[in-house]
């Protein structure tokens, strides 16, 4: 790697690498115990990966950060609160509830298509926008509606009032709560040995069909044959292993594995023809009416897609949510905010996206949630300071986005100018 090329990389992940730092030094700074630290990271990456992956398809269809996954969500949450009313359970429950998702989010991913088709290059400030516009006809739904003119059962209910409980218990007899984690869980190192040897499988595999370099390949076997030999290290073995003072760090193996499905299918459903209709609108939505391509409608198709993914991403982060309750009338406000900010954070931009980004965004942005407010208590005296850096840093990095954005679009603009100029003068 040159000179020039070096520079280019740490500009474009400027500000991965910073969290990189940001996480070290508040992981030192915050004295927790590391195995803690390990484990919740772990939990969260259970929770909320799907959803960051849900991002990816519009980001690359040119629309920018889809805040409206928030929408989503709500659908997500409607199906939930009908499946506990009705009375199913486990799995059935939320394959029910997943079912609904899928019709709800179809729904409202076509309208919320449509309504961004109406304002093209203003679609991540729209989808916000929308998100804010929906939670207000949910909260009177919920409040209102259900439980009125929609019957419900006093399992969800405020008994002798109208509109639904608060907070909804998905442990006991209700069974939703980890029905998918609870299924089949393998300590942390187990699951990491597994994975390193179908990663290094795949890379030989994908060698041998010619579908990767040899360097390439050498390299993907090289980094997981590091993590494999790293973890041998007492020091950093333990963190994981079953000690005196804590409990062996375990993975929910289906929950990881439709993680890894949905990276599958990111990347499989781009090498299709539908897949390259969203990088021909991403890039330029001119030339791909002229190659015959129907933009609105490719462009919907991506929110829909990204829209039912966010929802059945939250019945993921519902049934491991740590405490095992369902708050009906807040638990999505935040999705959007959250999963934009976590993919921003991995490297990716308004346009451009990948797993690998949305997964490393994912896991150092809640690794500063994490020790955040120890860290500031540690260094100010005040835990307080670390929600309001949570915050800061939220917003902070999607404003940044939008402005480097910004930037780069007048460049190229000005830049696309004056080569016409240059050609006009010759």
């Amino acid at each position: 790697m040159n000179k020039k090329s070096f520079t280019d990389h740490i500009k474009k992940y400027a500000v991965t690498y910073l969290f990189i730092m940001l996480s070290v030094f508040f992981i030192i700074v915050s004295g927790m115990d590391i195995h803690y630290v390990a484990s919740q990271l772990l939990l969260r990456l259970n929770r909320n990966a799907f959803i960051v992956l849900a991002l990816i398809i519009p980001i690359i269809a040119g629309m920018g950060i889809n805040f409206a996954i928030t929408i989503g969500a709500m659908a997500a949450q409607i199906g939930l609160l009908l499946t506990i009313s009705w009375g199913v359970t486990g799995m059935p429950g939320i394959l029910l509830a997943g079912s609904i998702t899928l019709l709800l989010g179809s729904f409202f991913g076509f309208l919320i298509g449509r309504l961004l088709n109406k304002m093209k290059g203003q679609e991540t400030i729209g989808s916000m926008i929308l998100g804010y516009f929906a939670n207000g006809a949910y909260q009177l739904l919920f409040l209102f509606i259900f439980g009125s003119l929609i019957p419900l059962s006093d399992k969800v209910t405020i008994v002798g009032a109208t509109g639904v409980q608060n907070t909804l218990n998905l442990t006991g007899s209700v069974g939703l709560y980890k029905a998918i984690d609870g299924i089949l869980q393998v300590p942390f190192l187990t699951g990491l040995y597994v994975l390193c040897a179908c990663a290094a499988a795949f890379a030989v595999l994908q060698y041998t069909r010619r579908k990767t370099s040899l360097r390439r390949m050498a390299v993907t076997v090289g980094v997981v044959v590091f993590l494999a030999v790293l973890t041998l290290v007492p020091a950093i073995g333990d963190i994981f292993r079953k000690t005196a003072r804590h409990n062996a760090i375990t993975v929910p193996v289906i929950t990881w594995l439709l993680i890894g499905i949905l990276c599958l299918f990111n990347s499989t459903v781009m090498s299709t023809r539908l897949g390259q209709k969203f990088r021909a609108v991403g890039q330029s939505q001119t030339v791909a009416n002229a190659a015959g391509i129907d933009v609105d409608k490719t462009r919907v198709i991506a929110i829909m897609m990204s829209t039912v993914l966010a929802g059945w991403g939250q019945i993921v982060f519902m049934q491991s949510d740590g405490i095992g309750t369902f708050q009906t009338y807040a638990a999505h406000e935040q999705v959007g905010l959250y999963a934009g900010a976590a993919i921003l954070v991995g490297g990716a931009s308004i346009d451009r996206a990948t797993n690998t980004q949305a997964l490393i965004g994912t896991f150092l942005f809640h690794s500063l949630f994490i020790t955040a407010q120890s860290a500031a208590s540690n260094l100010f005296g005040d835990s307080a300071v670390g929600e309001y850096f949570r915050a800061f840093l939220s917003y902070g990095v999607i404003a940044l986005a939008l402005v480097i954005y910004a930037w780069r679009a007048s460049k190229k603009k000005k830049e696309g100018s004056v080569d016409l100029n240059a050609l006009a003068k010759n």
